[in-house]
């Protein structure tokens, strides 16, 4: 224990892959670094209200939406929307529930150049384009930023280049939008750094022993992490922390919220202190565990090499400037028909995100001794979809598709978000079939 907690903390590479992991460890420090920004953060949201703008629009994918997510329901941030969908019926009925005058909106991509996030911006610029109900949270110098200054953003928070996506819950992507909806960021984030603090000692460190229970199980075939419930829907940013740092390379841990932890190939996890402040001391301790549990997957936790592959078949579908043709392939029985033991069932949804999947979920629960696991898309593309891919070929995938409501422009491009959510379920779902994943798709109105 002691070894791998102080290569972790002296930033050895060696205790993953020898690799680029130095370069990604700036979370460890992040709680104290944004402790340092609370006054400027409250002086800024307080201006922001000030100026009589009580509603918050969130627009971000994966790293830059799931925390925040996390954060509104948690504490019961009614002020804070989270758009990370590109269904053009979720849209517009966020677009329906403010008063487009009175909203900031917050643009947020580590990259500066998520496609939805900036169809997003570029969408709701056309809708409230003064540079005063804007704001940007980015890394330096990126494509974002540029737009930001040219639109006179009112202001721009740039994340932590050492940090990635799925590790900056603590970072401006999560804090940002907390402190903007009246969240205490200063307590959230010193509950953080108290767990940062306790994940430096040699005994009773809760970071190293839920990553060690997490490596441990692996080895022993219990790859399916099995989180229990909270109120404020923990399991959704874990399950992104989880799924990409470590499905990779045929290996991977499997994140399976709310789903029973009785099982051969299962291990249970509990968010401890996931209801209030001590919600950035979780945070905290499973980013220290994921990083721990993937020194026994002997993989590298910061890297993300098979994500680029949907975006890529998503692009390749829009430049044929051809409606994407989303016919049924497969059926459920069929599929299931292949499950083997030890398998998994995901649900992938490019689907309205109002629309609930529990009835399907539990339908397929009740017919197969598999865990089921769901998201909609195209969010689960930036979340568990490097698992998908890149992880063991345990996986059983049945998309469910929508015909997508009425097309829905999006300024300066040549398709619309209809288009482009349909070409996302097209792209995502071929790349999956190239790497020989088991897969259906079949209409929600036939489940």
């Amino acid at each position: 224990m002691n070894e791998v907690v102080d290569r972790v903390w002296e930033r050895d590479p060696t205790v993953w892959t020898g690799t680029d992991e130095a370069k990604w460890l700036g979370w460890l420090d992040e709680p104290r670094r944004m402790r340092e920004r609370v006054e400027e953060l409250t002086a800024f949201a307080a201006a922001v209200r000030d100026d009589g703008l009580d509603t918050i629009v969130l627009l971000g994918m994966g790293g830059s939406s799931l925390a925040p997510e996390v954060l509104r329901r948690t504490f019961g941030a009614g002020a804070l929307h989270v758009l990370d969908t590109t269904h053009p019926t979720a849209i517009r009925a966020l677009e329906e529930r403010i008063d487009i005058e009175r909203t900031l909106f917050v643009s947020a991509s580590k990259s500066g150049s998520t496609l939805e996030t900036r169809s997003h911006t570029d969408y709701f610029w056309k809708k409230a384009g003064k540079g005063a109900q804007w704001v940007a949270v980015t890394d330096p110098g990126s494509q974002l930023e540029a737009l930001a200054k040219e639109r006179g953003f009112r202001g721009v928070f740039h994340g932590e280049p050492t940090i990635g996506g799925r590790y900056s819950a603590l970072s401006p992507f999560g804090i940002v939008p907390a402190a903007l909806a009246g969240i205490d960021v200063d307590a959230l984030l010193a509950s953080g750094e108290e767990m940062a603090d306790r994940c430096r000692r040699d005994d009773g460190n809760p970071g190293y022993e839920l990553g060690r229970a997490f490596g441990t199980g692996w080895q022993e075939g219990r790859d399916k992490i099995c989180i229990e419930d909270t109120p404020g829907g923990f399991g959704l940013w874990a399950e992104q922390l989880i799924a990409e740092s470590t499905g990779k390379q045929g290996k991977g841990l499997v994140p399976a919220p709310g789903e029973p932890a009785d099982g051969a190939d299962r291990q249970g996890a509990v968010p401890e202190n996931a209801d209030g402040p001590g919600l950035g001391g979780e945070f905290f301790r499973w980013e220290f565990a994921v990083a721990v549990a993937a020194t026994y997957l002997e993989i590298n936790p910061f890297d993300q090499p098979d994500v680029q592959a949907a975006k890529d078949k998503t692009n390749e579908v829009l430049a044929t400037g051809d409606e994407p043709r989303l016919e049924p392939e497969g059926s459920i029985d069929g599929l299931l028909a292949q499950a083997r033991e030890g398998d998994y069932v995901c649900v992938q949804a490019f689907v309205n995100p109002a629309t609930t999947l529990d009835p399907i979920v539990a339908r397929l629960r009740h017919h197969t001794s598999c865990v089921v696991t769901h998201g909609y898309g195209p969010r689960y593309l930036h979340s568990t979809g490097q698992l998908h891919k890149g992880g063991p070929n345990t996986g059983l995938f049945l998309q469910i598709v929508d015909d997508g409501g009425e097309e829905l422009a999006i300024p300066g491009k040549p398709f619309g978000f209809r288009r482009l959510i349909r070409a996302q379920a097209a792209g995502d779902f071929e790349s999956l079939k190239e790497r020989g994943r088991r897969v259906a798709r079949v209409r929600l109105e036939d489940v």
